[in-house]
């Protein structure tokens, strides 16, 4: 339950927050450009405070906190006074009507760039080398020669310095179409390019489903190994009876030595329902008990055996796969600026992949997933919880320049087309289009929505 409130919690603030500032761009550019504009309002529904400005315009906190709008003067909604006609949107030059409907993305994306910019100078640039972990032969990275210890240099150009490069490139590379060229790092040094070709078209699109491309191609990325070092001890459990606690430092299981949290795992996974003498360190000191491993599933579903206790996730990596780089605030905003654009480039290519069937369209995520990653990044801390803003703030910019009618990219599509045409479009038209535009967006909406609840079944 508190989870549940956390993630809700989380996912209104950012999506109130980025919703503010993409109708705040909007409102600016209006104002400065000479439109008039009635309203401000954050959220729908009737306001719960509201309050006039000298100069006319309202700003409103209404009561349904799920978005936002700006509310012009506009002819199309209702009589305008004589004296304000040079006020209202439709008479207003074309290119300032685009430009205000470009300003609501282009604040996601300012807000974006001013975000990482933030944290980059904050914290430095920690990169992780891609190294290999282990790689079976008979997997398809396996055979095209990749190995063990290998480290990832490229893939299909794109340089690789950091381990979450591999996925985002790699799932471009895989929905390309092409054979994936991949530079690797020996570890004795000796640099090669190895080619992956995947040629039947079903399983290409297959491995763009989530969680299925590395497991699919068998790759594994280097981490260090957990230590079984007891974090938290379940109630009820086996440990529990048996007197294990926080702290306490697994070192064998009957007789067994264990190094590490896959040792322990495969140790228990033998003796499942056996009486087994497991020794510990607790402050210095070696100690036994006997306890009883039990079958246990986890929140996702998983099967596996346990005793009763939950380990760290998280281990640190050698200082030989680690690489720190502190940035100036001009460092570091000319870095926020490359990677907002990488981001927002890769999600214009996926989505037209996704329209041309060489993307999964499993990879759109509707609220619920939204909601799930806006949790976990808030309980990972303040930093993670910016960063997880800048991506969403990315995205709501990206999606509302869709040329679809209801959003602002479809809206710069009319406008356009009025402005080289030289007259206004006709109402039929453009309440059929948005007719369209509705259809589609819910389609949308629905797919994301069926994906969320495939995810949680």
């Amino acid at each position: 339950m508190i989870h549940t409130l956390l993630y809700l919690l989380a996912f209104l603030v950012a999506f109130c927050l980025l919703v503010t500032v993409h109708e705040f761009g909007h409102f600016w550019v209006a104002r400065r450009l000479g439109f008039k504009v009635l309203r401000f309002s954050i959220g729908f529904g009737k306001p719960l405070w509201k309050w006039v400005h000298p100069e006319g315009h309202e700003y409103w906190i209404s009561s349904l906190p799920i978005g936002g709008y700006v509310k012009m003067l506009d002819e199309r909604e209702g009589p305008v006074a004589a004296h304000e006609l040079h006020r209202s949107f439709t008479r207003r030059p074309h290119w300032q009507r685009i430009l205000v409907l470009l300003a609501g993305p282009g604040f996601n994306v300012l807000f974006a760039v001013l975000v990482l910019t933030g944290v980059l100078y904050a914290n430095g640039m920690t990169q992780y080398r891609a190294v290999v972990g282990t790689i079976s032969p008979t997997s398809l990275v396996g055979k095209a020669g990749l190995k063990s210890g290998d480290e990832i240099t490229s893939i299909d150009g794109q340089r690789v310095t950091d381990q979450r490069d591999v996925d985002l490139d790699m799932l471009d590379a895989i929905s390309g179409g092409g054979p994936i060229s991949i530079g690797v790092r020996s570890p004795d040094g000796t640099a090669r390019t190895l080619q992956l070709r995947i040629t039947n078209p079903a399983e290409r699109l297959r491995l763009t489903e989530p969680t299925l491309m590395e497991q699919g191609l068998g790759l594994t990325l280097y981490t260090p190994p957990l230590q079984a070092i007891v974090d938290r001890v379940l109630a009820g459990g086996p440990a529990a009876k048996a007197g294990l606690a926080p702290g306490d430092r697994i070192v064998s299981v009957n007789g067994q030595s264990v190094t590490d949290l896959t040792a322990l795992k495969a140790a228990l996974q033998s003796h499942v329902n056996q009486s087994i003498s497991l020794r510990f360190v607790r402050a210095g000191h070696e100690q036994g008990v006997r306890l009883v491993p039990k079958p246990q599933t986890d929140e996702q579903g998983h099967h596996s055996v346990g005793i009763g206790i939950l380990v760290s996730q998280t281990a640190p990596f050698p200082s030989s796969m680690v690489r720190h780089v502190a940035l100036s605030v001009p460092a570091a905003f000319a870095r926020a600026n490359v990677e907002a654009w990488d981001v927002t480039a890769l999600q214009g290519r996926m989505i037209w992949r996704m329209l041309t069937n060489h993307v999964s369209v499993k990879n759109l995520s509707g609220p619920l997933s939204i909601a799930e990653y806006a949790g976990d990044a808030a309980s990972e801390g303040f930093t993670s919880f910016l960063q997880f803003l800048v991506l969403l703030s990315l995205a709501l910019g990206f999606m509302n320049l869709l040329p679809i009618p209801i959003l602002d990219g479809g809206q710069i599509v009319f406008q356009t087309i009025e402005w080289l045409k030289g007259s206004p479009l006709s109402e039929r038209f453009q309440l059929v289009s948005q007719q369209i535009g509705f259809a589609l967006l819910f389609l949308l909406m629905g797919v994301a929505l069926f994906n969320d609840i495939s995810q949680i079944g």
